[in-house]
Order: structure tokens, then C-alpha cells, then sequence
């Protein structure tokens, strides 16, 4: 049993301080290494991912400084990295340092482990590519080679693939000597994090301006830096919030609900399926009600899929969670993944090329389940474990420690039944 982790539910209560965004996290760092003057950035992730990203600050000159309470990171002159940029498991790092890359007149080689290998890559490259940067990669995907420099000017790129494309656009173009224009083909995927990119570059001194698919940076500012301070992580609250909806009741605090986190939306998610949730200053609470069915676009929050399955997966009625093609392309295919997930529970589900529909029943059985590596998903199911009649077994990983370090640590705290 050494290699097997079981969650066997249980009835949830407790206070639970959810871990700092994973999205504002990766941007601090990075926009940190580009700005003219050392940088404190307070209440990090510290997560396999977002350490991705800090040696990827490394790579290109940043002194970095990891304190108790903050890290502290200094742009000592950009220079080209040494080796191959390695971004491990994390999309979001590959992708936001690709653009970055292209600052340089040398190549610069960025890879990551085989998930990452599989992910693709190829509308950016495009993008770049008609920015006259030189790009070379395995079939549009890792590891992808960059060769600038990107001068700016105008540009035309896909949304409906991951807005981190776009968010790396944005990210290196007060870096260039000319103004960007990015003009967005058709609908974009998760909106909500081109906003947060853009929050956070006006808040470390870029000029930003978005006029629906049309995205406006001036050239030749670069970045003045600040001091910042990461807020809670929507995403990953969903998590410990879901488990009071569905086994008794849970507060998470730290929340700014003025962030532009588009996953804040599980709270009126939440809501609307008849979980009892209060606010109260930083501070929400969700606690078990007559959950029943709904219809919800997932086109801009797809983070929130597996566990938004999860919740709807015994409620009332017939559930569609739809809008959401990009998550084929995650550290799994996210809806094969969770279909398959919550149908080893016993669920009455089924995907569908954008998402999954579910017939809620009473209760699940419990089982076995393949995570495939992706923290969502694990989590998903160790949250399951409230609405079943057996445990729900799956083989040993840590790789919640994505987004979420201290998960396994707040489903005990909070009465989850769990034996790793």
C-alpha cells in the first residue's frame, strides 16, 4: 500500500487559507527580472511550477533572494541564458518565456519534460515568426528554439488555443523598441488571464491597452518594477470551498474578489447549485446544501472543470459544462481525464468536444482512478471522496505541489479521511 494514496471522505469543517495565485506568481517573477529596479514580491507560490519560473528568471541575469516572507529579485543586465532553458512540467513558464526569448540575437533553446513535450506551441511560434523571429521547434511543439531580435509592429495570433500566447506577446513588448499591436483571430480562450497579464504590467509601470480582440502595448518603456504582494489563489480555493459544498462547511480567507481572477466565479457557481455561501470580508464560506444541475460555460474559468464535475456530479437534474476545448491540451486531456475520473467513481457522465455532460445521481461508489500526473485532477477526486460510499484509491504522487503544496495537508485539517 506504499504506493497508493485513499481518501475516504467524511464530514469537512475548518478555516483554510488557500495558496497564492499560481498566474500572478509566474508574472511577478518574470516581469520582476525585466524591470530596472530590485523587486519584493510577498505571499508567493512556492510550487514546482512557479520554481520553474524562477530559475528561468535566472537564466536571463535576475539575482534572486528567497527570504522568510518574500523573494526579492534584481535585473543585474539581461544576458542570454547559458543552457537550455528547462520549464519542467510548467506550460505557463515555457509560454510566457518564449516571448521573452525573443528579445535576444542569439538562440535561446527552452524544453520541459515529456507532458510539456506534448503541449502545443505552434501559434505562437506563428506569431513570432511573422515578427521576422527566427523559430524552430519538434512539429510546433518543446523544445522550441528563439532567435530574435523581435522589434515589435503588428501581429495576428489565435485565441481560441491558451491565452498564454497572448499573455507572452504582451509581456516582452515594452522590452521592443517598437510599439506591438496584437490582433486576436477569432474568440479568445480564458480572457480572464489576458486581464490579469495586463493588470499586473501596468502595475510594474508598462502602459496597456485592450479594446475587445485588439491589444495595444507602447514600445521602448520597459518596466519600472514594484513591490507586490500575491493574492489567493481562485483556483485553488475551489478545492477546500467545493468540499463544504459537498460534506459540510468550509471558509477560505485571504480572497480578493476585486482581483480579475476569473475563477473567483466558483462562488456564484456555488450559489447557483444551492450551496449555502456567505461573505464575509476576506473571508467566504461554503457549507452543504440540496445541490442541483446546471448549465455552465467554461470557456473562461477551465481551471475549474474537474472540480465543478465534481460538485455537479450528484447534484439534482442534468449538469452541461460546455466552452471549453482548450483543456484537450493540459497536463492531460482535462476532459478525458475528469470523464474518466468521476466514471470509475460510478458517475453518469460523458464527454463531449468542449466539455462533459452529467445525469447527477444520489451518490458515487468510490474506486479507483487515473490522475495521469495532473494535479487537477487528483484533487478533484480526493474531493469526491465526501460524496461516496467507499474510499477513492489512486496511485501515490505529489504532484498537487503544481498549485496547491499544501493540499493534502488542508484536506486532513479539514476532516478528509486521507492515508498517503
Amino acid at each position: 500500500m506504499n504506493d497508493v494514496m485513499r481518501f475516504s471522505g467524511g464530514t469537512v469543517k475548518g478555516l483554510i487559507t488557500p495558496p497564492p495565485s499560481k498566474s500572478h506568481t509566474h508574472r511577478a517573477f518574470l516581469l520582476s527580472a525585466l524591470s530596472s529596479k530590485e523587486c519584493k514580491i510577498m505571499n508567493s507560490l512556492n510550487s514546482q511550477d512557479t520554481r520553474a519560473t524562477l530559475k528561468a528568471a535566472e537564466a536571463i541575469g535576475a539575482d534572486v533572494k528567497i527570504l522568510c516572507a518574500s523573494v526579492k529579485i534584481c535585473n543585474k543586465g539581461l544576458r542570454v541564458p547559458e543552457n537550455i532553458v528547462d520549464a519542467e512540467n510548467s506550460g505557463t513558464t515555457m509560454r510566457l518565456f518564449t516571448g521573452i526569448a525573443s528579445i535576444f540575437d542569439s538562440p535561446v533553446t527552452i524544453t520541459g519534460d515529456g507532458s510539456l513535450r506534448s503541449r502545443p506551441m505552434g501559434p505562437l511560434l506563428d506569431a513570432l515568426t511573422s515578427m521576422n523571429v527566427k523559430c524552430t521547434s519538434d512539429d510546433g511543439k518543446a523544445p522550441v528554439t528563439i532567435c530574435g531580435p523581435n522589434k515589435g509592429g503588428d501581429v495576428n495570433i489565435r485565441g481560441n488555443v491558451s491565452s498564454q500566447f497572448i499573455s507572452s506577446l504582451m509581456m516582452v513588448a515594452p522590452m521592443l523598441p517598437n510599439d506591438t499591436n496584437i490582433h486576436i483571430e477569432g474568440t479568445l480562450s480564458s480572457r480572464p488571464y489576458v486581464n490579469i497579464t495586463a493588470d499586473m504590467m501596468k502595475r510594474f509601470g508598462a502602459g496597456v491597452v485592450i479594446n475587445g480582440n485588439d491589444i495595444s502595448v507602447p514600445g521602448g518603456t520597459g518596466y519600472k518594477g514594484c513591490d507586490i504582494t500575491i493574492p489567493s489563489d481562485m483556483s485553488s480555493a475551489a478545492f477546500p470551498l467545493t468540499a463544504g459544498a459537498l460534506g459540510g462547511s468550509v471558509t477560505v480567507r485571504n480572497i480578493d474578489m476585486n482581483d480579475p481572477q476569473g475563477d473567483k466565479m466558483i462562488v456564484e457557481i456555488l450559489k447557483n447549485a444551492g450551496a449555502y455561501v456567505s461573505e464575509n470580508g476576506d473571508e467566504i464560506t461554503a457549507s452543504a446544501g440540496m445541490l442541483k444541475g446546471a448549465d455552465i460555460d467554461m470557456s473562461d474559468i477551465p481551471d475549474l472543470f474537474p472540480i465543478v464535475a465534481v460538485l455537479l456530479s450528484t447534484a439534482k437534474g442534468k449538469s452541461r459544462l460546455y466552452g471549453a476545448p482548450q483543456l484537450r491540451f493540459k497536463e492531460s486531456d482535462r476532459i478525458k481525464a475528469t470523464v474518466n475520473m468521476l466514471s470509475a467513481l460510478g458517475a453518469d457522465i460523458a464527454e463531449t468536444d468542449d466539455g462533459c455532460v452529467m445525469n447527477g445521481i444520489k451518490k458515487l461508489k468510490g474506486g479507483e482512478i487515473e490522475h495521469l500526473e495532473d494535479h487537477r485532477i487528483l484533487m478533484a477526486a480526493a474531493v469526491a471522496s465526501l460524496v461516496c460510499d467507499n474510499p477513492v484509491t489512486m496511485r501515490k504522487s505529489n504532484c498537487y505541489d503544481i498549485s496547491y503544496p499544501l493540499f493534502i495537508e488542508h484536506m486532513k485539517r479539514l476532516g478528509v479521511g486521507t492515508e498517503v
